[in-house]
């Protein structure tokens, strides 16, 4: 080793770094500094890593740590105190960070380029986030941050706390006439006050820990060792040169499993380690893991597991898979994993009797999720050697349930706590290495941290389906929707996750936001070699939203109306019938979100400009059967401040700020009050963050919880008097219907969202603006909703034009995330948000969530612009031959 000294944060540091070592890995592991994040190392290419070297902005992921010495190195911590106020004010301020993963280091480029211009424009502040990867946000309220920065430091800022006008326009359209009214605010940090994000400080300026922060004393490293093939027989596993790596304290593979080796959401088809004997079924498979004492030891001792087979031929299509000669991917079920139908009256009938009839066939593309923090889990003992699994699932009672019988627990037998995750999108639902170190721990007695790279994490967690659809759709000579035919088949990978559930709601939701008497839907859910796919924001609505919108499309043209026409004329008002034989009795914003973009749309057709439009609908919550709760308790502590605790999980939605805000409404008590927590103090297993849910079943949990609250206090209580008490509430929906069953009242979910997006090009087929107007039934944050509708369209133009996870082989293509298409801030066009409330009885006053309805019309949106622009209707996503992608600053992108 080299010693180098070096100048951090103002101080003389010396240190020995190891070869090849990265400077992220001295700044985090040997100075103890976490404001630097690893999202992508070795890549640089997301800009988390972010540390000032003399002066200037430079990624510590790509720089060896050697190039450090004689260096002057600044980092978040390093800065003075009124500096690190303003950063976190202005990002708090403007509702700039979300799950706050990429923060840190978009705050130190804040500092950099103010540094340097003291009131730079929005385009060149979009053009210095070049390096940096947000996927929550969609850039438009960063920006606003580093314009509230450039107040707050030029002195020009008043002492408010609202959002930057900025150029993004975001609305709130009103309630819709004729829907119940909603309560007002009981204060100004009540429902529909833009209260400012929960611990938003802490996640700005890197002070909150992650996973991957943790670290308590004796902590092991964990480190996995992944399959080498798709596809192949495992002949043996030898351990012994990893176990005598100096460092290395345990090496575990399948032998080494107490309990159920195999686990998943709803099937057990999953192995934690696939076992000699058996096949590996895709790149992700785990085949042993490594504890160490640091993170080198870790890794390298992994890549020392040698392991033999017998390679096979990998089932890569879909026709191959259905194939009656098809080799079973997967020793727990058959191929075709499901099959979902959904059939009302006579479609052929009505397709002959229909005056024009349009055809097509739709593909839609493998996708990353790329959350910037990949994935990590912490297991710890107490003084009793009760473990205690740290971890930022998406369900991590589900997670207790299966890492448990893992190791052989009773479930109560152990302890969970979530860490609020950096990202998940729906990819962190499932298990990825929770189990990896819950057993590393058990075996040696030392907690133990598993984390993931950035291609490890690529290859292990599911996807959202590539899909391939047939549609044929009909109209009467008005416009007047008769009848939809469709015929869906998605690619689950090799394993289950939540597939099944992906194509049955691509199913229901599979004739769009519009009323069809006649309806006749198959969607196939099939098994193959490629990495698995499972839940990914839009959960399969998305896929057949593109297909039917340019099926309107195209009726649209042969009628001789416009595109809004046609959506108005069809669009699901309250009593009409949904896909699923759902009649919908409430909340249905639709007409109102199709008003909202009228004169914009209506503007630009008059002016000859290139403009697409689309409606989408998402169901909020899981329905189709399954029971869901939500359940809350309210805990009053000795210092006078309420625990809010629930099942859900904050992944950067601001579920745990609006849970506050139900509780102030209903109580009166100021936001500081509350604090939100999930772990397992309390039995409060709801599932899955999934389906935009939480906001409606754990609102609803802890609007109740906190009526019991607020009668005690108006009973003549104080909160010091109730130390100790617990108010809880559980709500247990249990009225909706499978679509296999056959009953008189079809209900398959309990609340909808609704939206209507326009897409405008400029005079070069180059993406110009979007106008997204959503019914989000109430808009608990306003703040907070924006930026979730802004983001998802962000991930929606990127799913459109430039995004995807190709694979040969079974193998992804790329692990660059330059080349996965993710759209960078100066690709963003404007985007005009437009907040519908039309209340939802059902939800916490008359919420009902928006993550999911997001992005589920943007791709079709594009689609129609670009046919505007060129006269060329795309079929297939992603849509890379456009001008509009071709404008895109994303850097090489690999063609299918």
């Amino acid at each position: 080793m080299t010693t180098i000294d070096f100048t951090l944060n103002g101080r003389a540091v010396s240190i020995e770094p190891a070869e090849k070592e990265s400077l992220l890995d001295a700044l985090r592991e040997r100075c103890d500094l976490l404001s630097v994040k690893d999202g992508c190392q070795p890549q640089g290419r997301c800009g988390a890593c972010l540390a000032l070297i003399n002066g200037r902005p430079v990624v510590t992921c790509a720089v060896p740590a050697t190039r450090a010495a004689g260096k002057e190195i600044t980092t978040l911590e390093g800065l003075g105190d009124e500096e690190r106020a303003q950063i976190a004010q202005a990002f708090v301020d403007t509702a700039g960070l979300q799950c706050g993963f990429c923060i840190p280091g978009i705050a130190l480029r804040a500092k950099s380029l103010l540094d340097k211009d003291s009131n730079p424009s929005r385009e060149t502040i979009a053009k210095a986030l070049d390096l940096h990867l947000c996927r929550c946000t969609g850039y438009t309220k960063i920006i606003d941050a580093y314009e509230r920065l450039a107040e707050l430091r030029n002195g020009s800022a008043d002492d408010g706390t609202g959002a930057v006008a900025g150029t993004v326009a975001c609305t709130v359209a009103g309630t819709v006439a004729g829907a119940a009214p909603v309560a007002s605010n009981a204060s100004a940090e009540g429902v529909g006050a833009r209260l400012d994000k929960y611990a938003g400080a802490d996640l700005t300026l890197g002070d909150y820990t992650f996973v991957a922060d943790r670290r308590p004393e004796g902590l092991l490293y964990g480190a996995v060792r992944l399959s080498d093939h798709p596809r192949a027989k495992v002949l043996s596993i030898d351990t012994s040169a990893a176990l005598a790596l100096p460092g290395v304290v345990a090496v575990a593979t399948a032998d080494d499993v107490p309990g159920k080796r195999w686990y998943g959401l709803l099937y057990d088809d999953w192995p934690g380690f696939v076992a000699v004997g058996e096949e590996v079924r895709c790149v992700g498979d785990v085949l042993a893991a490594v504890g160490a004492e640091t993170m080198a030891a870790a890794r390298a001792a992994a890549e020392l597991v040698v392991v033999t087979y017998e390679e096979l031929p990998p089932v890569t299509e879909i026709d191959a898979a259905l194939a009656d000669d098809a080799p079973q991917v997967n020793p727990r079920s058959a191929n075709l994993l499901s099959r979902t139908v959904v059939q009302r009256s006579d479609v052929d009938a009505a397709l002959a009797a229909s005056a024009h009839v349009v055809s097509g066939e739709f593909s839609t593309q493998r996708i990353e999720h790329l959350f910037l923090e990949p994935e990590s889990a912490l297991c710890t003992l107490d003084d009793s050697g009760r473990l205690k699994l740290h971890c930022a699932g998406q369900g991590v009672f589900d997670d207790r349930r299966q890492v448990a019988a893992f190791l052989g627990l009773e479930e109560e037998g152990m302890d969970v706590e979530l860490v609020p995750a950096g990202g998940a999108f729906g990819g962190k639902e499932d298990m990825s290495v929770q189990a990896h170190a819950a057993l590393l721990t058990q075996m040696t007695g030392r907690p133990c941290r598993v984390t993931l790279s950035r291609e490890e994490s690529i290859r292990l967690h599911p996807k959202r389906h590539p899909m391939d659809m047939h549609y044929t759709v009909g109209c009467d000579e008005k416009g007047q929707l008769t009848a939809v035919r469709a015929r869906i088949t998605g690619d689950t990978g090799a394993y289950a996750s939540v597939g099944s559930k992906v194509l049955e709601r691509a199913a229901g939701h599979a004739c769009g936001p519009y009323t069809v008497p006649a309806v006749d839907i198959e969607a196939l859910t099939v098994r193959t070699n490629n990495p698995p796919c499972g839940a990914m924001r839009g959960f399969g609505v998305n896929q057949t939203n593109f297909a039917v919108e340019a099926c309107l499309d195209a009726l649209a043209k042969k009628v001789g109306i416009d595109g809004w026409e046609l959506r108005w004329l069809n669009a699901l008002r309250v009593g009409d019938t949904f896909s699923s034989g759902q009649v919908l009795e409430k909340s249905v914003g639709l007409a109102e979100t199709l008003l909202a973009v009228k004169d914009s749309y209506k503007s630009a057709l008059a002016a000859g400009q290139a403009v697409g439009i689309a409606c989408g609908i998402k169901n909020s919550g899981i329905g189709n059967g399954v029971e869901e709760w939500g359940k809350a308790r309210l805990v009053v502590e000795d210092d006078e401040t309420v625990s809010i605790y629930n099942g859900y999980t904050e992944m950067g939605q601001g579920l745990l700020t609006v849970l506050v805000q139900f509780a102030v409404e209903v109580t009166g008590l100021p936001a500081a009050v509350f604090h939100p927590k999930v772990d397992s103090t309390f039995a409060l297993g709801c599932g899955q963050t999934t389906g935009s849910r939480a906001t409606l079943f754990a609102g609803r949990a802890v609007v109740s919880a906190a009526e019991k609250l607020r009668d005690t206090l108006d009973a003549g209580k104080t909160l010091s008097d109730l130390a100790g008490q617990v108010f809880a509430a559980d709500i247990v929906i249990d009225d909706t219907t499978s679509p296999d069953h056959d009953v008189k009242v079809v209900k398959t979910h309990t609340s909808f969202g609704f939206a209507t997006q326009v897409c405008l090009l400029d005079s070069e087929g180059k993406l110009e603006k979007v106008i997204a107007a959503h019914d989000v039934g109430r808009a608990v944050n306003p703040s907070q909703c924006e930026g979730q509708i802004q983001g998802a369209v962000h991930m929606g133009l990127g799913y459109a034009l430039s995004e995807e996870l190709a694979c040969e082989g079974g193998w992804p293509v790329t692990y660059d995330l330059r080349e996965l298409g993710v759209l960078r801030a100066r690709d963003m066009p404007e985007v005009e948000v437009i907040l519908v409330e039309d209340p939802e009885p059902e939800g916490p006053f008359g919420a009902k969530g928006v993550g999911e309805i997001g992005l589920v019309p943007t791709a079709a949106a594009v689609a129609a612009a670009l046919e505007a622009f060129d006269g060329i209707r795309r079929t297939r996503l992603p849509m890379r031959d456009s001008p509009a992608a071709k404008a895109l600053s994303v850097g090489h992108l690999r063609q299918r």
